[in-house]
């Protein structure tokens, strides 16, 4: 017997409610969202804040519920996996969860921690996460768990990657090596790390003293040199001498005094080894200080360097990174202060060059993505805290989403109308530009690009629209027209909308919805909210 109308809608409404419920915001997704971002909302502003009890509600309203372990899992998994998360919010959870009453979830928390602190000063930041949040909570700090993890995390480490953690990070948040070395009773499990730990909580010379008369292995013999040259470069005022032990010892820029960065040899000798990301941040200042002058050999090593695959991949740069790096150096000054400097045209072209390569980084999600980019009057500025204007990001994320996604639908919008656009492989990104604003501008209506694949029939699982500010002027709310579209194709699309220029605007419902969430700014950790939305992380 066929069912009647009347039950049939019935039935389809209770499905649709069931999905709804599937998608509802609950205390994981609020979760999930501070792991990657710091903040519960679905909001990601590119400004980090200072983390908090009231910024974590979500994290202590799980472990009222005596779901610990649960959080512990989550931190752990999201970290391991080598997904984007923010260090010190997964740091500040595992604190929380260490200084939780229920043993099970304290231990598990302890336990995890190995796997999140990667250098000294993530044990540094939990140390400190654990002090702030302990007031009002129960238990001491430095309990026996505690003093073994933080044992463990000394004893497990290489002997020589130890010793250039310790001389590069020394304090942070308040707490040195000899602090945590002295509290937590640790030690050493072999003769390397008992080096490091003298050197860590003794001076100098008492090292030389305890280590002049005997017979040393070659491992103890590698580790004093490396000292030596630390401390020798803290002391010498030759500027050959402390760039011969940089290049001799592979020291960075942490190790050494901050009078020795008025050197230009010092400098040469830091950018040979220097990682990717540090090295393009100073592009500029080398320029202005005529460390980098044109047609020099200085140069030719470092465009060399920015433009080699095995370089790029090793840094796992994404091109918006480079993007970023560009802008600002072709900008010819610094962002603070009176640092001016002329851009030069084979650095440049070098930058040009990683841009492109640097497609081969990005790691696809799958999804069939609709990027929408409002060309109205407001695209006329530049991005927060960067110099990229707004149509040049807007153009770049519509780059590297229609290279790297196989279903990715590009379309500018404006004054009532959607334009569809093509990105091929072999568009640069001024082709790519002048693409997007090649019809009329007009006001923004964020809603247009949703309607446009509800009429033409295309399925979408994710809406990315780049706008200044995520307002519209018009009757139909985007929130309303996506919950339409859901509806009408059976897809649960989401829909992310990012505010190029925006400072907190909304305009999704991100308290009852977790498929919609706005970016405030565009930059890396932006980037990574949008990868993590897309494949359904936060």
């Amino acid at each position: 017997m066929e069912p009647s109308g009347q039950c049939a809608d019935s039935h389809a409404q209770n499905e649709i409610s069931e999905v709804e419920r599937l998608w509802q915001v609950t205390d994981v997704t609020r979760l999930r969202r501070f792991l990657c971002y710091g903040s519960e909302m679905a909001i990601y502003d590119h400004k980090e804040c200072r983390l908090g009890m009231e910024s974590a509600l979500a994290l202590l309203s799980l472990l009222q519920e005596g779901r610990g372990c649960e959080v512990v899992e989550e931190v752990r998994r999201l970290t391991q996996q080598g997904r984007p998360v923010r260090a010190n919010p997964s740091l500040f959870a595992l604190a929380v969860c260490s200084q939780n009453t229920d043993r099970v979830t304290k231990q598990r928390a302890l336990r995890a921690l190995s796997g999140v602190c990667r250098a000294p000063e993530h044990l540094f930041t939990f140390i400190q996460y654990k002090k702030e949040v302990k007031v009002g909570m129960q238990g001491c700090i430095w309990g026996r768990a505690l003093r073994k993890v933080v044992s463990n995390w000394y004893n497990e480490q290489d002997p020589m990657s130890l010793a250039r953690a310790v001389t590069k990070c020394k304090t942070r948040a308040g707490w040195s090596h000899k602090d945590l070395l002295r509290l937590s009773h640790t030690k050493p499990a072999n003769e390397g790390i008992t080096l490091i730990s003298k050197y860590a909580t003794k001076t100098w010379k008492e090292v030389q003293q305890a280590y002049a008369d005997k017979e040393n292995s070659e491992e103890l013999v590698k580790l004093l040199s490396y000292l030596e040259a630390v401390e020798k470069v803290k002391h010498s005022a030759d500027e050959m001498e402390v760039a011969r032990l940089i290049e001799e010892h592979s020291l960075e820029k942490d190790q050494i005094l901050t009078d020795h960065l008025k050197s230009r040899e010092v400098w040469k000798a830091l950018l040979k080894e220097m990682p990717m990301e540090s090295a393009l941040r100073i592009l500029g200042k080398m320029t202005a200080d005529h460390v980098l002058e044109p047609g020099s050999s200085d140069v030719e090593a470092v465009c060399e360097r920015i433009q080699s695959d095995a370089s790029l991949k090793k840094a796992k740069l994404h091109p918006f990174s480079i993007l970023m790096a560009s802008e600002n150096y072709k900008r010819g000054k610094g962002n603070r202060g009176k640092l001016k400097w002329e851009p030069n045209g084979e650095i440049v072209r070098a930058l040009d060059c990683a841009f492109y390569k640097c497609f081969e980084n990005v790691e696809p999600a799958g999804k069939r993505f609709v990027v929408a980019v409002d060309v109205g009057t407001s695209l006329t500025s530049f991005v927060h805290g960067t110099s990229v204007s707004t149509e040049v990001a807007a153009a770049a994320m519509a780059m590297v989403l229609a290279r790297t996604e196989a279903e990715t639908h590009v379309v500018a919008y404006s004054e009532g109308s959607v334009v569809p656009c093509t990105i091929s492989a072999d568009m640069s990104l001024c082709d790519v530009v002048a693409e997007l604003v090649k019809i009329p501008s007009g006001y923004t209506d964020c809603s247009l690009p949703i309607l446009w694949a509800s009429e033409n029939g295309v399925a979408v699982d994710m809406f990315i629209v780049f706008t200044n500010n995520p307002c519209w002027y018009c009757k139909a709310n985007p929130a309303e027209c996506l919950r339409t579209y859901r509806k009408k194709t059976g897809i649960f699309s989401k829909m992310m909308v990012c505010g190029l220029t925006s400072n907190g605007h909304s305009i999704a419902d991100p308290a009852e919805d977790r498929g919609m969430l706005d970016l405030c700014g565009l930059d890396l950790g932006a980037v990574d909210v949008i990868h993590n939305l897309a494949l359904d992380l936060i």
